[in-house]
């Protein structure tokens, strides 16, 4: 046998040596690839349900969302209506209730000129005297001072010296 002859035997059973190495490695690979193949198979056994049950969890979400939605728009009409309401109760009340607390301090204090004017003979009446704190506006320091009045009620309208003018 050559030389040329024994390099070709020497290639060829390299040939044979790597053939044999790789059909063990396509063996084992096969082996592997059904174990993940079984892998697979359970996984998808386990997630299919678990998909299924996201799905159905993200429709119920989706449902209370919307229902959470027309909760939110009742709410926003129901506050705006109370909104409305309240400014027209307070346009629809608060001018008469202003003038009226006018008018009971205005009636006040022409009750209390009117004890305080000179009778027929020339005498005053007996002074009134102011009512208590909480009690109208001139208990609650609330009325108007005049020049010489100091709210109390003392002294003679239009006697000499008193400040006021005879009315």
């Amino acid at each position: 046998m050559s030389a040329g002859e024994i390099a070709v035997l020497v290639a060829a059973g390299a040939c044979l040596l790597a053939v044999v190495g790789l059909l063990v490695a396509v063996a084992a690979m096969r082996g592997q690839i059904t174990d993940l193949t079984a892998v697979v198979d359970k996984l998808q056994r386990q997630t299919v349900p678990l998909v299924a049950d996201a799905h159905r969890v993200v429709d119920q979400a989706a449902t209370e969302m919307e229902r959470i939605d027309a909760v939110l728009e009742s709410t926003e009409s129901v506050h705006s209506t109370v909104d409305s309401a309240s400014r027209l109760a307070y346009r629809a009340f608060a001018n008469p209730v202003v003038k009226v607390l006018a008018l009971r301090a205005g009636a006040a204090g022409g009750i209390r000129q009117l004890r305080a004017r000179p009778t027929a003979i020339g005498r005053t009446r007996a002074p009134v005297p102011a009512p208590g704190p909480g009690h109208g506006a001139a208990g609650r320091g609330g009325g108007r001072s005049r020049e010489g009045d100091s709210g109390s009620g003392s002294g003679s309208a239009g006697s000499p010296g008193s400040g006021r003018r005879g009315r």
